[in-house]
């Protein structure tokens, strides 16, 4: 039996009250790097980052490299593969020639990433030709399709997971536009054929392929010439295809150390509208706090993950318990036993369904009552058909009569309000910038709002006001420093760059810690122009006149100095009682007490930290004796 805290009766174990915040790992991403080892990647070259000439193969095995760090810190469950075409050597399980993949020891082929793995990847390029090798793989007079063969294994690969749980993806690094431009006639149609066909099979099982192009600015990709079809472009997609590929390759290179989120659904609630009726709603959280990963306790032997296991065991007897443990209060003299799951029912406020309460005026809903995050609401037809068709529905009457929606929601151990606020969509260049739903936003309790206290009254309790020249200096000057088209991805955490680059340089065994550069220190470049200096010296000088001291501040250090004035001055009056010389040589300065000891030290500017030992010798070193 276990003793129930009358206290804790109401709260429940398993509730996460922040996991509104944070996704469900539901699903997970499996991905194929597919990397082109022609000599034609050695041979070509572009520009790195410090204007020297890097080679392809080089891109390909930094962005890799860049992915996989990062990819322990971002989505540290997804699982990868590293696999090489047009090789000389052949390393796959399908036997196939001209395709090798890369793995280390105690690793399948498509795992989470390892240290060892990173570390070994990284010295790839100084053995590659010693080990690996490359050929051109695809050339007429020869049958041997190493592209073929490479989708094959990656395919095979892939096969591992359901598409309902996992995010299968290819990722091919080539240079190469025309693999097939040797061939001629009906050869080159036929490779072709069965080339698109092997990546239609990966498509149609729910596998992406992506194209990773690498070229030269005077030698621009053609897409159109093979990849087009092999990838499924179409229409706009392939105008648009060359730039996002470039982006995409740049971010892959650039990568910086932030817990990237994907936005899968939180949760699936039900909307209960009225006499019955419900939806079915996915729920997503756009932004949440970015925090460093859970510790993971491993055993100091076999380095592998520690499992915790609770038992109990009978006080009396010292037997282990079989049955499920039951908890006691008492009533009246009288011992009640609950079980967990009885215990549980009682404590179930909430039922964790949406339930809609009514409808009020936006001007009703303040900005200091969204207290945190709030979750995004999207309808979903996945189980109860016409939930979309009626979302819409109340979603655009909202908006038109401008009204938000007051609802019941919450865990079993945190009922609470909730305002549901439609968004409309907007959309900039073609481009979807906010996406048609509602935000759920988690409205205050009573006891949680307070009254505003005014610091800064005088004797009659009025704050004081600003002028209407102090408040045009202010918007002045906020306009002036405002930055254009903020976003909170602009930044990363600095803090949790150096974590995770200190974690990395632990495990990878580096003698040095990368560089991370802290985005959030303040643009002195940009403070510095005329424009806002001469916005601030304005507002300075409309808020604290023209005798202000900056080092004082405005008022604080002269309140200060004037308080440690009449400090001093009170305790130059309290030492003056005694005679300090006589107490000093008679040994009486021990019978004093620890006030009338500071009040000497204070009066002759002197520290006063301590114990008493400490405060008698200050004064005697002071005196001379």
């Amino acid at each position: 039996m276990m003793d129930l805290d009358p206290d804790d009766i109401f709260r429940d174990e398993d509730d996460d009250l922040g996991n509104e915040f944070y996704e469900k790992e539901a699903t997970k991403e499996l991905a194929v790097y597919l990397v082109d080892a022609s000599p034609k990647m050695f041979s070509s070259t572009s520009p790195n980052e410090d204007g020297k000439d890097e080679t392809h193969f080089d891109v390909a095995l930094s962005c890799i490299s860049q992915s996989l760090k990062t990819q322990i810190i971002n989505r540290s469950y997804d699982e990868v593969a590293i696999c090489f075409f047009n090789t000389r050597e052949k390393k796959n399980l399908q036997d196939l020639n001209g395709v090798y993949l890369f793995n280390v020891a105690d690793r399948d082929y498509l795992d989470r990433p390892t240290a060892r793995l990173i570390k070994e990847f990284d010295l790839i390029e100084e053995s590659f030709t010693k080990e690996i090798g490359s050929k051109y793989g695809i050339v007429s007079g020869s049958r041997e399709n190493s592209l073929y063969n490479a989708l094959w294994v990656a395919q095979a690969l892939l096969r591992k997971g359901s598409v309902k749980t996992a995010c299968k993806r290819m990722l091919l690094f080539t240079n190469e536009d025309d693999p097939f431009g040797s061939f001629k006639g009906a050869s080159k149609i036929d490779m072709i054929r069965t080339t698109l066909q092997r990546a239609k099979d990966a498509r149609d099982l729910g596998i992406s392929i992506e194209l990773l192009p690498l070229g030269r600015p005077e030698e621009e990709f053609n897409v159109s010439l093979f990849y087009a079809d092999l990838i499924g472009l179409e229409g706009d997609e392939l105008a648009q295809f060359i730039p996002s590929a470039g982006e995409k390759l740049e971010d892959m290179k650039d990568q910086l150390r932030k817990r990237m989120f994907k936005k899968r659904i939180v949760r699936k609630i039900n909307f209960l509208i009225a006499n019955g009726l419900s939806i079915e709603l996915n729920t997503y959280a756009l932004i949440r706090p970015t925090v460093p990963g859970a510790i993971t306790w491993l055993d100091s032997v076999t380095n592998r993950a520690l499992k915790a296991e609770r038992s109990f065991f009978c006080a009396d007897t010292g037997a282990l318990l079989q049955e499920s443990t039951k908890r006691i209060q008492i009533y009246k003299n009288e011992t009640i036993k609950l079980s967990v799951d009885e215990l549980s029912e009682i404590k179930r406020i909430s039922t964790g369904n949406l339930r809609l309460l009514g409808f009020k005026p936006l001007s009703c809903l303040k900005d200091y009552h969204n207290l945190r995050p709030s979750t995004f609401l999207f309808p979903s037809d996945e189980d109860i058909i016409g939930s979309t068709r009626l979302f819409i529905a109340v979603h655009r009457s909202m908006l038109r009569l401008k009204r938000f929606g007051v609802a019941f929601y919450g865990s079993s151990s945190r009922p609470q309000l909730v305002a549901l606020v439609a968004q409309e969509e907007i959309i900039i260049a073609g481009g979807q910038v906010e996406p048609p739903g509602m935000h759920m936003i988690y409205l205050p309790y009573s006891d949680d709002i307070r009254d505003i206290e005014e610091l800064h009254s005088d004797s009659n309790g009025t704050a004081p006001c600003a002028t209407d020249e102090q408040i045009k200096n202010a918007a002045a000057l906020m306009k002036r420093i405002d930055l254009k088209d903020f976003s909170v991805c602009q930044f990363a955490n600095p803090a949790l760059q150096r974590h995770y680059a200190v974690l990395q340089a632990l495990a990878l065994e580096e003698d040095e810690i990368p560089d991370i550069n802290d985005e959030t220190v303040p643009d002195e470049e940009g403070m510095s122009r005329p424009g806002v200096v001469k916005s601030l010296e304005e507002f300075k000088l409309s808020v604290y006149g023209e005798n202000y001291q900056e080092e004082n501040g405005p008022g604080k250090a002269v309140d200060a100095s004037k308080k440690r004035k009449a400090a001093a001055e009170l305790a130059a009056k309290e030492s003056a009682i005694h005679d300090w010389g006589e107490l000093a040589d008679n040994g009486k300065l021990k019978d004093l007490t620890v006030a009338q000891l500071k009040c000497y030290l204070t009066a002759h500017n002197l520290p006063v930290a301590g114990k008493k030992e400490a405060l008698i010798s200050r004064i005697l070193t002071h005196m001379g004796k």
